[in-house]
């Protein structure tokens, strides 16, 4: 289907709150983008004579339309609706309902967090939102980062930035008529065109003459535009050098004080040396002399001139290891049952040691000490070696029970 003006008018009569129908046109509309400032310009004039409820299906729309622009980067849509987003969305705003006006804020809020529009637009649409809300006394919700140029409702700025508040409100009143600029160049692009027929001379001149008017009205605005940004140039440009007047003053400051620090830091090193040197010595040693007289040890530190003789220390000898007394096998020899001396040591034999146990049963090896072999023998009690003093005190029982078998 053609792209003409009648074409577009029936699509956004058509158009419903459904997101198919808003879809299905947004396409159309996007494939003839080359007509851009063309259905821009009907969309707004549709909007204008619509219903509120039928405002927001075409608010809808141009979200649509602008979104799918900025993700495939064309930005036929974004310069064709950037004039009149303004306008048209506080067209749609005034007189709707509280639910259609949250709608629209959410809208409105998308395009600043996806930061579909320039920030200038975005502040201009913010800002007569924010002018309506304050009209109908009701109590604004401040929009995103536009609270402190949008209204003096919202947080207090800093003195410096006052000045500069009413000349960007200034400039963003002016940036929403940038509809008038696109429309008359609209127009004029139409009874200029020399490849159309031009209508009956009275009809053309009214025609011309009304695009006259537009041309005039626009150019009064553009020129309103470049006053309030050459104003606003002007006041950062006088806080810009004001701050850079101050920089140069606190960073002379700077100096000073670091070199000041430095100077105390330098004075303290020097008080505290000085409260060294003057401490008594803590060395434990005396004082050395060279054969120049000078000393040696300063402050329990030796040059290496004369060094002290190392003090005598005791030897630790580990106390000698006393071995148990070895009784040859050679020299034992049991008496038999009945004699005299039964089982006690011949003459000869080595006095076992005082206190010497013979309470428990034990084995004992004893070594030979002529021969590499060792012989073992096991000693029950009453016949267990060394058992000098205990025998004879038994000795009679024991030859008794001897003789009783």
């Amino acid at each position: 289907m053609s792209y003409t003006d009648d074409v577009v008018k029936a699509k956004l009569s058509a158009l419903n709150e459904t997101q198919e129908s808003i879809v299905t046109v947004a396409q159309w509309i996007m494939f003839h983008r080359r007509y851009a400032d063309r259905t821009a310009a009907l969309w707004l004039q549709k909007l204008k004579d619509s219903s509120a409820s039928k405002r927001l299906n075409l608010v809808y729309l141009a979200n649509e339309v602008v979104q799918q622009s900025k993700a495939r980067k064309k930005d036929d849509f974004l310069i064709a609706f950037s004039p009149i987003i303004g306008e048209a969305t506080a067209s749609a705003y005034k007189g709707a309902t509280s639910e259609v006006q949250a709608k629209l804020k959410r809208v409105v809020e998308v395009w600043r967090q996806r930061m579909i529009f320039e920030t200038p637009i975005q502040d201009a649409v913010e800002a007569r939102i924010a002018e309506l809300d304050k009209s109908r006394g009701a109590g604004r919700k401040p929009l995103l980062g536009n609270a402190a140029l949008s209204s003096s409702s919202g947080p207090t700025a800093p003195p410096e930035i006052q000045p500069l508040i009413p000349l960007q409100q200034a400039i963003i009143k002016a940036t929403s008529t940038l509809a008038n600029n696109q429309e008359a160049t609209a127009d004029y692009g139409k009874l200029m065109d020399v490849s159309t027929e031009p209508p009956s001379a009275p009809v053309h001149a009214a025609r011309l003459s009304a695009l006259l008017k537009k041309l005039a009205s626009a150019e009064g605005a553009v020129a309103e535009r470049i006053k309030a940004r050459r104003d606003l140039i002007a006041g950062l440009e006088q806080l810009l050098g004001s701050n850079r007047e101050a920089l140069a003053a606190e960073e002379v400051q700077h100096r000073d004080l670091s070199s000041k620090k430095d100077a105390v830091e330098t004075k303290k090193r020097e008080v505290e040396d000085e409260i060294i040197r003057k401490l008594p010595s803590e060395s434990p040693y005396p004082a050395t002399t060279n054969g120049d007289g000078a000393e040696g040890l300063i402050n329990g530190q030796n040059d290496g001139a004369d060094e002290l003789e190392r003090p005598q220390m005791e030897e630790l000898t580990p106390p000698p290891v006393t071995q148990s007394p070895v009784y040859p096998d050679d020299d034992f020899e049991p008496a038999e049952p009945g004699e005299e001396g039964f089982g006690a040591f011949r003459a000869g034999t080595p006095t076992p040691p005082a206190g010497f146990d013979f309470g428990t049963p034990h084995d004992s090896t004893i070594q030979d000490v002529d021969g590499p072999l060792s012989k073992k023998r096991k000693f029950d009690e009453g016949f267990g070696g060394f058992m000098v003093d205990r025998s004879r005190d038994l000795e009679d029982d024991v030859n008794d029970l001897i003789k009783a078998e």
